[in-house]
């Protein structure tokens, strides 16, 4: 009888009853798909390949998550680029302060070889994983220690919040080769504003078949200041040291190149640069004191032969002190500074620079043209203030236009102005520089013949990022090749 009404009124009513029967439909999906879920967080909170505790986990990009769980051949290879920077600055630092209370970085289950001590190697194959204990208990994902102790080592604190000292002994400090090459250097360079139309190039430089021990003789210092002087012109001072005259130091910034040095203490530099030229004798004795969260970390390029590295410690800093040119001399106080760090092979490199400070940001571009297009770096734009990277963005072509007399060179020419579009996602801005000072240097190789030419102008920022419009104005140093 039941059956025989149901479906009479299945007949009778049959629009009511298809929105019936599709009601009913979709409370079961939903109903399937809850299950489905709640299962799904049951196993993976019982699964020890995964990381707990936290709101957000920050993985490698491109990583297959479920390669990672399962420890597939997808996961063996995939690490975060420069965490240290993301743990202390891009998501830790002060511009997220009000929104992120912790960030604990940590490795989990990366595959290691082991091999028993005085014994011959019979590697054991384990799988490891590391964090940093005051983190991982803060976001409610600590060990639950049955004897001994779990606290954080001098390491684990120098890693999430480094001294000065520290911070810039990990980001500068000087290298060896991967083997003996002619064509390896490294050097500090600094620039300085001393007047409205007078600045300083000042570079340490050590190059050729380096080695701490100082054996051979292939290889050497180089102390180079460049002068631009407030009637326009350009002064060079240089003076080159043998082997036996220069040291360095791998676990900081020092260098001394004869009676030349610079040193690093607790994140303040001492340069002392002494050199001669058609002018005369040329000395600086400065203190460069970088601005809190302006720098840019370490990148390297590697690929078989070629290496080519950089860092920025002081995107922005002041400079006090005194800077002698022949009898001359005179104090000067917070000057604007800049400083970088640069290694590598440098044959047949070439790249694009620019660093510029604003009203806001503090702006630095650039990239390397390898040997070989295949190394090659991406070109990158990145825009700091005061409390650090605001964002990162990629450009292709710089679009060179019209041109200038330049000095340094008979006939060389430079642009008169230039602009470059970078963007991330949804993000763009557009940096365009008007030149108003240029310095060419002919570089002649056996392979080729261009102008190194070393700019300083004026620059206009416009563009959005993160939804919001931004703009900035100011001056800066520019560096590019011309080929001849």
């Amino acid at each position: 009888m039941i059956t025989t009404l149901a479906f009479r009124h299945l007949l009778v009513r049959k629009i009511r009853s298809l929105f019936l029967l599709l009601g009913f439909s979709i409370g079961v999906g939903v109903m399937v798909v809850l299950l489905s879920v709640g299962e799904a967080m049951l196993e993976q909170s019982r699964d020890v390949s995964l990381v707990g505790g936290g709101e957000v986990t920050v993985l490698p990009q491109g990583i297959d998550v479920e390669a990672m769980r399962t420890g597939g051949l997808g996961a063996m290879f995939f690490t975060i680029e420069r965490a240290r920077f993301l743990t202390r600055q891009a998501l830790g630092g002060p511009r997220h302060q009000a929104l992120v209370r912790t960030v604990a970085p940590a490795i989990e289950g990366k595959l290691l070889y082991l091999c028993p001590a005085n014994d011959e190697c019979r590697p054991t194959a384990v799988r490891a994983g590391g964090e940093i204990p005051s983190r991982a208990v803060a976001l409610g994902a600590g060990l639950d220690v049955l004897e001994g102790r779990w606290s954080d080592s001098p390491r684990d604190s120098a890693y999430v919040a480094p001294s000065a000292q520290q911070l810039y002994d990990e980001m500068d400090r000087f290298h060896l080769p991967s083997r003996a090459d002619s064509t390896w250097g490294e050097w500090h360079y600094f620039n300085l504003v001393s007047g409205p139309e007078e600045w300083w190039y000042v570079t340490f430089l050590v190059g050729g078949e380096v080695s701490l021990d100082h054996r051979g003789e292939r290889w050497g210092g180089r102390l180079l200041l460049t002068h631009r002087r407030p009637d326009g012109r350009h002064d060079r001072y240089t003076a080159e040291v043998p082997a036996a005259g220069v040291s360095f130091d791998t676990s900081r910034a020092d260098v001394a190149i004869g009676e030349s040095f610079v040193r690093q203490r607790d994140g303040t530099y001492r340069l002392h640069a002494a050199a001669r030229g058609v002018g005369g004798r040329a000395l600086l004795d400065l203190t460069v004191r970088p601005e809190s969260n302006r720098y840019f970390p370490p990148v390297e390029l590697r690929d078989q032969d070629f290496r080519s590295g950089y860092v920025v410690p002081a995107l922005a800093a002041s400079a006090t002190g005194r800077i002698c040119v022949g009898d001359r001399c005179s104090e000067v106080k917070d000057l604007p500074a800049y400083h970088d760090h640069n290694w590598g092979v440098w044959r047949g490199v070439t790249w694009e620079w620019g660093s510029a400070r604003g009203d806001r940001f503090s702006l630095l571009y650039g990239g390397v043209y390898g040997p070989e297009r295949s190394n090659s770096s991406p070109f990158f734009l990145a825009m700091v203030d005061s409390l650090g990277v605001r964002q990162v963005l990629r450009f292709g072509p710089i679009r060179y236009q019209g041109g200038r007399s330049a000095d340094g060179v008979a006939g060389a020419r430079a642009p008169e102005r230039f602009s470059l579009t970078g963007t991330w996602e949804a993000d763009t801005v557009t940096l365009s520089v008007t030149v108003e000072h240029a310095l060419a240097t002919d570089m002649e190789a056996a392979t080729f013949r261009r102008l190194f030419l070393q700019m300083r102008g004026r620059f206009e920022l416009r563009g959005r990022i993160m939804g919001e419009p931004v703009g900035d104005r100011g001056q800066g140093f520019f560096e590019t090749y011309l080929t001849q």
